[in-house]
């Protein structure tokens, strides 16, 4: 090796730093001992402290385990769609009549056509659900108040979704009001179920 080649591979240490290099060398690299910076040793000493303290808790000192938490946090979440339930499954006349006038019928088809044509099929002839259009009413009973109850709370037993926690309010009472315009229209498609109910 050159003189000049030794000379570029001779480490170069500032004289403050000279107090940071370490007392060996391999291959002829050595090192400087820079400390950690103050806010990293920190962050490090506050996370242990805390992981000791979390583990401590949660292993010996009776903190709550995942599925309890869970089940708080499911109680809580119950409780507000619970609440929501009970302030809007009362179908309110006056609230219908304005979403009626307020071009309530095309809304609704359009709402229909999104949510309600792939179980009762288009203009309410009936598939996987019943037709719309004839006389005949298995759990509602043909007025807006009882269709109103099915679209928003569903029909387990009949596979009919609660609407009212899927879509807004205002769209629940658009879609009545197109399943309404259906009634007594006997489109031709699959035939009657439930009750017939009279005029």
């Amino acid at each position: 090796m050159s003189s000049k080649d030794q000379e570029q591979d001779k480490l170069l240490v500032h004289e403050d730093e000279k107090h940071l290099l370490l007392d060996h060398s391999y291959d002829n690299i050595q090192e400087l001992n820079h400390p950690l910076p103050n806010w990293w040793n920190t962050i490090f000493i506050v996370s242990t402290v805390y992981a000791i303290g979390y583990f401590v808790y949660y292993q010996y000192m009776g903190g709550p385990s995942l599925r309890e938490e869970f089940k708080k946090d499911f109680t809580e979440v119950a409780a507000v769609r619970d609440h929501f339930k009970k302030q809007n499954e009362i179908f309110n006349p006056d609230h219908y009549q304005a979403i009626v006038a307020d071009d309530g019928l095309n809304k609704g088809k359009a709402v229909y056509e999104l949510n309600c044509m792939p179980c009762h099929m288009e203009r309410g002839a009936g598939d996987v659900g019943p037709n719309l259009t004839d006389d005949h009413w298995i759990v509602a009973k043909g007025t807006p108040d009882t269709v109103y109850q099915v679209v928003f709370n569903g029909s387990e037993e009949n596979g009919m979704p609660a609407w009212g926690q899927l879509i807004p309010k205002d769209e629940v009472y658009q879609a009545v009001a197109y399943v309404m315009s259906l009634k007594n229209t006997f489109v031709k498609g699959k035939e009657p179920q439930g009750e017939k109910i009279e005029e």
